[in-house]
């Protein structure tokens, strides 16, 4: 299938950076568009598109989902990972393209089920992004990692501490992993918060942002 969603920017008439904004399981490409205004504060060049999952919520009526989430042990979420993977990629190639656009201008903003498939994607095109920002998520497939990571481009990672649906564990796990692979990671908890994005986090998302596309 192809993908479609919303799409906010540049501001300034030309493309130049390109950010994919990855949802949840259930919402949609609707959900964290409206993270681009503030993003865009850093990035006045940048467009921001945020494309609706690859399948229908299979345990609701409405939303959008990368894989299901039926089965939450790691097998078989890699494996949903893996399935979506391609279809992701495709539709990286197509708005790079579409843009005049290299990987080197993309960033990959992934929440939750998002950032499970923005690390998984991002470390395995063949050319490094600028950057993967992962919020509430966690890493899958780490026992390939060491062999099937085809770039280390630099993550952010930003979990909040009181998170009741993914575990903040999943933050120490995947910087721990990330590094041993030699990716950089710059990894962040935040007291006091649970399965969300805070204004701190996207504040930490404009700087990380600026300095990946080299604006500072």
């Amino acid at each position: 299938m192809e993908l479609e969603g919303p799409r906010v920017g540049p501001a300034s008439g030309t493309a130049k950076q390109l950010v994919l904004l990855l949802h949840g399981v259930g919402a949609s490409g609707d959900d964290l568009i409206g993270l681009a205004p503030d993003l865009a504060r850093s990035l006045p060049d940048a467009v921001f598109v945020s494309p609706h999952g690859a399948e229908p919520f299979d345990m609701a009526p409405m939303g959008r989902q990368w894989f299901s989430l039926q089965k939450l042990d790691p097998p078989t979420m890699l494996r949903g990972a893996e399935t979506a993977a391609p279809v992701l990629d495709r539709y990286i190639d197509t708005l790079l393209q579409e843009f005049g656009l290299t990987d080197a201008q993309l960033a990959l903003f992934g929440f939750s089920q998002g950032c499970m498939m923005a690390l998984h994607v991002g470390l395995r095109r063949a050319g490094p992004c600028a950057g993967v920002l992962g919020y509430s998520g966690m890493l899958l497939g780490d026992a390939k990692l060491a062999t099937e990571a085809r770039a280390k481009p630099p993550v952010l990672l930003v979990h909040g501490a009181d998170d009741e649906v993914v575990p903040a564990v999943c933050l120490q796990h995947a910087t721990h992993m990330l590094k041993s692979i030699e990716v950089p990671v710059e990894a962040h908890l935040r007291p006091g918060l649970g399965h969300g994005i805070d204004p701190e986090g996207i504040r930490l998302a404009r700087d990380f942002l600026s300095r990946c596309f080299a604006l500072n």
